[in-house]
């Protein structure tokens, strides 16, 4: 599939014990299903060919037979299949029985992987250290556990495999398996169920993955197996990173099926293995698949930062307010200011900062008389967000100060002979310089730290003046973008009351603005997203750009399948090249930074993981763009 996604299937069939020609006959069927869907990988539990639960009866020759006759079967069905089919099979080698996952695709056996961590009353063979060669079929096969299969045609398309038990086991092969440069570790696997099972294996899915950087997908053992002291479920997972892209709850015999973002992995691993060497040991196995659909079955969610259940983002929400609060509580003590300053405009995020700076009081035991917030009308201030910062101060109980700016800036403007009607550049940022300069002067009568207001989505766009807003003692928002910004803010008015949960609800149905153009009577004159563009495109760009290495294409490719029906493609383009062009343009704001605690993945500061030249070029990003 295009744009380095993988299209992924598992499959739990239903089988029957021993019944090799019943087993050989759903795997068919699940292949076809699969490979409709435009699977290119397509996995099937452990040992599905014969069934796990055999136990002495792996010994007969005749059901060892019966397998071989069906995987020469599934050979056949095979050809002119372009994916890769990973079953799992008892396979008789040099006098030993092994419980294996075979890989097949378009009428070859690519390599059979034995299980190297035996579980618990199975009598296989234990996989060899080194791998070897097997002759089956008329064919001479790679033997073992230090395989990869490869894709040709997308290198990053690599693949190994693991089985079961294997999983659990502190020297899993698949720590191996990623460190020689597999992708994506198959585990196929028999756990019978018992309570808590079921979380335990995504958990430990989920683990492996996050640390392995790598995706992980499990195919358990399902319906048919026998029930002679246990019951199997069939849960299927497919992760990626932290992130399961799908799952399936137990005794749930349909397929799952999701796109692996193997570039998104492929960056994730060249930071994380950066230092680490590999095992020389494992043979490259080619083989071709592509996709037959161009569809994407993952879902990406429209706000990357934002958790999606209530009970989730309530969570999210109180740990950063508690983080934003502890680093302020600390620089107010370090810098010893008997104050906090703040700019409250009655926008969200000088809401948020307060809120912040409201907490890191409390917990210091401080008066909140010890915040000063000061509000300072100009041209565009409007009656409506004037009120409100009033409101939202009252209810909190801090100090409050007005300091009307309007003459102060008119003076400049004709000091440096600037025609008041002018509205450009000019005259938004003399503004936005003057409210920084009475907020630094406060600060400093009153033994004051400046708090700063601004968020990771303006820091992106640049959407700051430099030297003004741009500019505190402590940047409390810094990591945080628009979108969760205003979320936090919602969960705070749900869990408030009175006056300041009905400020804070007006605050949250307030246009985003930086009302520095004249207003017209109540109405704000200047809405930032008419300006830049929607945040919610903005933030879903950073997220994807930044923390998964998305080039401009895939960017345009995911967002539009994401948006559809909230925004065309036209759009998405036009403020995607918007968001590129302000990110390089505007790298030069972030290299002066002040402090401020991160709380996500995501972070611009350039003392933390991200730094780039302030003269970087975006043309090669643009033309990307501009080449669709």
């Amino acid at each position: 599939m295009k744009y380095g996604f993988i299209k992924t299937a598992l499959c739990s069939p239903q089988i029957k014990v021993a019944d090799v020609e019943f087993n050989l006959d759903s795997t068919i069927k699940a292949i076809g299903d699969a490979y409709n869907k435009g699977a290119e990988l397509i996995v099937f539990p452990e040992l599905n060919l014969s069934a796990s639960t055999l136990f002495n009866l792996f010994e007969s020759e005749v059901l060892l037979d019966g397998v071989i006759g069906s995987i020469d079967k599934l050979l056949e069905y095979s050809k002119g299949i372009s994916a890769l089919i990973v079953v799992g099979a008892p396979i008789k080698h040099q006098n030993r029985i092994y419980n294996t996952a075979v890989a097949i695709s378009n009428g070859s056996i690519l390599g059979i992987v034995p299980q190297k961590f035996i579980g618990e009353g199975y009598n296989f063979a234990k996989c060899p250290d080194k791998n070897s060669q097997i002759t089956l079929l008329g064919q001479t096969i790679p033997f073992g556990n230090k395989i990869i299969f490869k894709n040709k045609e997308n290198a990053k398309f690599t693949v190994s495999a693991e089985l079961g038990s294997d999983l659990l086991s502190p020297l899993s092969p698949s720590t191996s398996h990623a460190l020689a440069g597999a992708n994506i570790i198959v585990n196929l696997s028999a756990f019978c169920e018992s309570v808590g099972s079921e979380e335990l294996r995504l958990s430990s899915v989920k683990a492996q993955a996050e640390k392995l950087a790598c995706a992980y997908v499990m195919c358990n053992a399902s319906y048919g197996e026998s029930t002679t002291d246990c019951v199997y479920g069939g849960q299927k997972i497919i992760a990626e990173k932290s992130n399961v892209l799908e799952s399936s709850k137990i005794f749930d015999k349909d397929m799952i099926i999701s796109d692996i973002d193997l570039d998104f992995i492929s960056n994730e691993r060249a930071k994380a293995f950066r230092n680490i060497s590999h095992d020389e040991d494992y043979v490259v196995v080619e083989f071709c698949a592509e996709s037959t659909s161009q569809k994407l079955d993952r879902k990406f969610k429209t706000l990357p930062f934002v958790p999606s259940d209530d009970k989730s983002l309530d969570n999210r929400a109180e740990l950063i307010l508690n983080m934003q609060a502890q680093g302020l509580k600390k620089r107010l003590e370090h810098t010893r200011s008997s104050t906090a300053v703040i700019g409250l405009s009655g926008g969200l995020d000088s809401t948020l900062a307060i809120l912040v700076m409201e907490r890191a009081m409390r917990i210091s035991n401080r008066s909140l008389k010890d915040i000063i917030a000061i509000t300072m009308p100009c041209f565009g201030t409007t009656s409506r967000t004037y009120q409100n910062t009033i409101k939202l101060a009252q209810a909190l109980g801090v100090t409050l100060k007005k300091v009307d700016i309007t003459k102060s800036v008119q003076r400049h403007l004709k000091d440096i002979k600037h025609a008041e009607d002018n509205y450009d550049t000019t005259f938004e940022n003399a503004q936005a310089r003057e409210r920084t300069q009475v907020l630094m002067d406060i600060a400093n009568m009153n033994n004051g730290l400046v708090v700063g207001t601004g968020d990771l989505s303006e820091l992106a766009l640049g959407w700051a003046t430099y030297n003004g807003d741009h500019m505190s003692m402590y940047a409390v928002n810094c990591s945080v973008p628009k979108t969760l910004v205003r979320h936090i803010v919602n969960t705070y008015a749900k869990s408030s009351k009175g006056k300041l949960k009905a400020v804070l609800l007006d605050i949250l149905d307030t246009p985003v603005s930086p009302e520095l153009l004249p207003a017209d009577g109540n109405d704000i004159a200047q809405k930032t997203e008419d300006i830049v563009g929607p945040y919610i495109l903005h933030d879903f760009f950073l997220y994807n750009m930044l923390r998964r290495g998305y080039s401009p294409k895939k960017l345009l490719y995911v967002a539009t399948e994401t948006f559809k029906g909230q925004f065309d493609k036209e759009t998405i383009l036009k403020w995607l090249k918007t968001f590129i062009r302000r990110f390089f343009m505007q790298q030069f704001k972030r290299s002066c930074l002040p402090d401020g605690v991160k709380v996500g993945s995501v972070s611009l500061s350039p003392r933390g993981e991200f730094k780039m030249p302030s003269d970087a070029v975006s043309t090669l990003w643009l033309n990307e763009l501009d080449q669709i």
